[in-house]
């Protein structure tokens, strides 16, 4: 089988060219070779390699500039996924588009469902909503869309590194603990996705590690973990302050717990408590 990976140098893009089975043949592409929100490059990459699927990892992923740089939000994170749907679809490939918890509002408290109302209260969810809306109308039933959380990879920018390097050079730190979800290591996505490519699955589903965690919940077990595996060799003040304390240009959700149900069954890959995942990738990274 091939398959095209879209926003392959992206912490997933990595991953997923990384864990490719031995029954596929991955190519990956990213900027500045090909630019997704541009139609006739998409078109021309497709027809060439002619894969059997296309993963689309590529997006605008910066929450906050996204508020003001809404265009550029929009060309990746909607056109770009309906110029890939056109050409998968023209070509015969199938088409897997990764999506945001950011599509929900984070108003409800049980983890949310694959079939849950969407209502993003950001630039960001609003233009990943969009780019999910434009996959559907174009490919129908034949598209397969899953949503992740706070993802995070030994490499590349992601909230892990980010503490990591802010505790090797401060004394202390602030955290949020009122926003609630769950960390996903992006390895154990990639492979859930393998299996998801492998087994031909449609539909729009969840995956996450399991467990709930704040972000100041999260940030205390990454200093816990970094100093078992040596990669900090100090422990610094980490504190809790809610939101209304340390505002941002976009509205995070409160809560955006995503219930995996769903593709845990259909894939037969049990998930993994995020503390263990997040061990796992710190070994790795030591």
């Amino acid at each position: 089988m091939k398959v095209l990976i879209t926003g392959a140098r992206g912490q997933l893009g990595r991953e997923l060219l990384q864990t490719c089975p031995g029954r596929c043949l991955a190519t990956g592409i990213d900027l500045p070779e090909v630019d997704i929100t541009d139609p006739v490059q998409v078109d021309q990459i497709v027809a060439a390699l002619k894969p059997d699927r296309v993963i689309n990892c590529a997006a605008y992923t910066n929450v906050d500039k996204a508020e003001s740089d809404v265009d550029a939000a929009y060309a990746a994170n909607c056109n770009g996924p309906a110029n890939l749907a056109r050409a998968a679809k023209k070509n015969s490939a199938g088409l897997v588009h990764i999506s945001t918890d950011f599509v929900f509002s984070g108003d409800q408290c049980r983890p949310y469902k694959p079939d849950d109302r969407p209502d993003p209260k950001s630039v960001y969810g609003r233009t990943k909503l969009a780019g999910e809306q434009a996959v559907l109308d174009i490919l129908g039933k034949d598209a397969l869309i899953i949503r992740t959380a706070w993802l995070y990879a030994s490499r590349g920018g992601n909230f892990v590194n980010t503490m990591i390097g802010l505790m090797k050079e401060k004394e202390a730190l602030t955290v949020v603990d009122d926003q609630i979800g769950t960390p996903c290591w992006a390895k154990g996505l990639a492979k859930v996705l393998w299996a998801a490519v492998e087994k031909d699955l449609k539909g729009v589903f969840h995956w996450s590690d399991a467990g709930v965690a704040s972000w100041y919940d999260f940030a205390v077990a990454i200093q816990e973990e970094a100093m078992a595996q040596g990669l900090l060799n100090r422990f610094i003040s980490v504190k809790p302050v809610s939101t209304d304390q340390y505002p941002t240009p976009a509205q995070r959700p409160a809560f955006s717990v995503l219930n995996k149900n769903d593709l845990e069954a259909a894939t037969g890959i049990q998930v993994q408590h995020w503390r263990r995942q997040l061990r796992c990738m710190l070994k790795e990274l030591k």
